[in-house]
């Protein structure tokens, strides 16, 4: 199972790049995710992208990252641009565990880089928690993310131009 604690969230300043950040551990194979701040509106928001687009990913609001990090019975990824090289630690990481990922709003707070089993910087530079996680799930599931089957109300049809959305209800 991936997972993926989000801390720092702010409401309601964050609230629509920590709804990236769910959407992204979601279409990119993540199972669930953690968010600090109980944010109703939030919940709202991707229950009903998971009722039209696909079902079985599970958002928690309101939990305590501490008590999620020492409760946690896997590996733990700390994304952080102050991490270890991603190409050579990624490898490093067992595959038959679970793994949750952290990715903060704010400056993280010091005891996730100890409870981290790996800090990794999805390059050196500042950029967007979104990017480090898509291309962090993308390295780690080498890209099989693609190929998860979705069953929502709705299903999007590849398509060169224009928009092919398709009803999946059944009348």
């Amino acid at each position: 199972m991936i997972a993926v604690l989000r801390i720092g969230h702010r409401i309601p300043r964050d609230h629509r790049i920590t709804t990236h950040v769910a959407l992204t551990a979601r279409a990119f194979g993540a199972e669930r995710i953690f968010i600090d701040k109980k944010d109703r509106e939030l919940e709202k928001t991707l229950s009903s992208v998971c009722q039209r687009f696909g079902e079985g990913f599970i958002v928690q609001t309101g939990v305590h990252p501490k008590t999620i990090l020492n409760e946690w019975p896997g590996i733990i990824i700390h994304l952080t641009m102050y991490g270890e090289n991603l190409e050579k630690t990624i490898k490093k990481i067992r595959k038959d565990q679970d793994i949750l990922v952290v990715v903060g709003a704010e400056k993280v707070p010091g005891y996730v880089y100890e409870a981290a089993d790996y800090n990794i910087a999805v390059g050196n530079q500042p950029h967007s928690e979104v990017a480090a996680l898509a291309v962090f799930l993308d390295r780690y599931t080498k890209g099989s993310w693609q190929n998860i089957p979705f069953k929502g109300s709705m299903t999007i049809i590849p398509c060169a131009k224009g928009k092919h959305v398709v009803s999946t209800k059944k009348e």
